[in-house]
């Protein structure tokens, strides 16, 4: 068994910004390794980090973006549960990172919850009309109906939209990775997004 420094703590510490017991027990566990520790610890996190999405956010940053022409611009608020939080670098960075991707992939809303019920309703009657000719049974239709509802979703709500950086990554995940980093809930609070002509 690795001996466990105050040194490896605090360098697991910086790496992650989780407690000092976490990194503690996530070098015991993990015999003093530092990578396998911060894919503990981020494990770790992952599983909680569902349960602190439901917490308050009332703390947070607006954040800007302009794009290099001057002909298109985003404003973006991120929220968190502290001005600790609001204030690191990190944080900071992520809520740039959102304001690149309203403007490059121009969501309409933040959550699928957000879309009006009407413009679901509309979009159904769409896709159902498409299908009507194909033969299919309703109960097949009606599935298909709900896939394409579900990637309509991922082209007009920035959360279920893949990161322009990392196709493989989901918005909403590369928030929980920064809740699971923080302990604490993150969330887009709004956005405007601005375009000349528009």
């Amino acid at each position: 068994m690795a001996e466990i420094t105050s040194a490896m703590i605090k360098e697991l510490r910086d790496k992650t910004q989780a407690g000092m017991m976490d990194c503690k027990k996530a070098l015991q566990e993990t015999d003093g390794d530092m990578d396998k520790a911060v894919d503990f610890l981020r494990k770790k996190g992952m599983a909680s980090a569902g349960k602190k999405m439901g917490r308050s956010a009332g703390e947070g940053i607006i954040a800007t973006y302009i794009h290099s022409n001057n002909k298109l611009g985003v404003l973006l608020e991120l929220n968190c549960e502290t001005d600790f939080v609001a204030r690191n670098e990190d944080f900071q960075n992520l809520a740039r990172e959102l304001c690149m991707q309203v403007a490059a992939a121009n969501p309409l809303y933040v959550t699928p919850e957000d879309v009006p019920q009407e413009e679901i309703a509309k979009e159904k009657e769409i896709y159902k009309e498409q299908m009507q000719d194909s033969g299919k049974p309703e109960n097949v239709i009606d599935k298909i109906v709900e896939g394409k509802i579900n990637k309509y979703y991922t082209e007009v709500c920035l959360l279920e939209q893949e990161y322009i950086k990392d196709p493989k990554i989901i918005i909403k995940d590369l928030i929980k990775d920064k809740i699971a980093t923080y302990g604490e809930n993150i969330g887009v609070g709004r956005f405007t997004r601005y375009q000349i002509g528009e």
